[in-house]
């Protein structure tokens, strides 16, 4: 990175898309996704990288990637188990798999199986709920994307 930290006027970072989703390539490994978490906007970005650290501590090993302008997490062999993605007001994370956690998580979706949690500024996030969701959704097969 030439010039400053990303987001900064002499390294503007990716485009941001509509929303707020910040535009980063296709790739798998940590790397896309920490750059996807540099670039989200705002509080976005401090959620994100606790999102990230939460994941990553629930599910030792757990894989990354980006796909879509989309962080993905999943485990090797069983596919993708979560995504996450920036809106205009909130951060939704998708649990692809979501009708089979317990307590299923609250957001509805045209897909049958996932189901979302969206996270606004002023939400206080239950890690502890955050952490069984992403520990349960890690043991069920993933999506293969």
């Amino acid at each position: 990175m030439v010039g400053g930290k990303p987001g900064s006027p002499a390294d503007p970072g990716p485009p941001l898309l509509a929303g707020g989703n910040p535009q980063i390539a296709k790739d798998d490994g940590d790397a896309p996704v920490q750059a996807y978490i540099e670039a989200m906007p705002g509080w976005k970005r401090a959620v994100g990288h606790r999102l990230d650290a939460i994941i990553t501590r629930a599910v030792p090993g757990v894989r990354k990637a980006v796909r879509w302008n989309s962080p993905l997490y999943g485990v090797d062999g069983q596919g993708w188990f979560l995504g996450i993605h920036c809106f205009t007001n909130s951060i939704k994370v998708a649990f692809f798999r979501g009708t089979s956690l317990q307590p299923v998580p609250p957001g509805p979706s045209r897909s049958k199986d996932t189901r979302y949690l969206d996270i606004r500024e002023s939400d206080l996030l239950d890690e502890a709920r955050l952490v069984s969701w992403v520990r349960q959704a890690s043991r069920l097969p993933g999506e293969k994307l």
